[in-house]
């Protein structure tokens, strides 16, 4: 009976350990070097013989090219401030344009 339970409460495969994995691996026919592989060759041959479809997740945020408009609009800001000399305005947004530039670097 503890097996059955065991199996009713199966966790996601993403969760699972490697140690898992090869279990679940091993009692599946047709997979073969089950202990050289890693945990993401482990996952993508389990899916593949249980038919799961593996979709990637589309990352959330804005898209380079609205970021570099944003930071066009930054710089313009920025400039205008320099202009005035408001060196306090000047230096938030070049601290703004600079985190937005690090955000461009992750979206790429």
């Amino acid at each position: 009976m503890a097996k059955d339970k065991k199996e009713a409460k199966e966790k996601p495969l993403d969760k699972m350990t490697v140690k898992d994995l090869r279990e679940i691996a091993k009692q599946i026919d047709g997979i073969v070097g089950v202990h050289g592989m890693n945990k993401t060759e482990l996952l993508a041959e389990i899916k593949e013989s249980r038919g799961i479809k593996d979709t990637p997740k589309a990352k959330p945020g804005a898209t380079t090219k609205q970021l570099k408009a944003k930071i066009k609009s930054l710089k313009g800001q920025r400039s205008q401030a320099l202009e005035a000399k408001d060196s306090v305005l000047a230096t938030r947004y070049r601290r703004q344009i600079s985190r937005i530039k690090k955000k461009t670097r992750r979206a790429a």
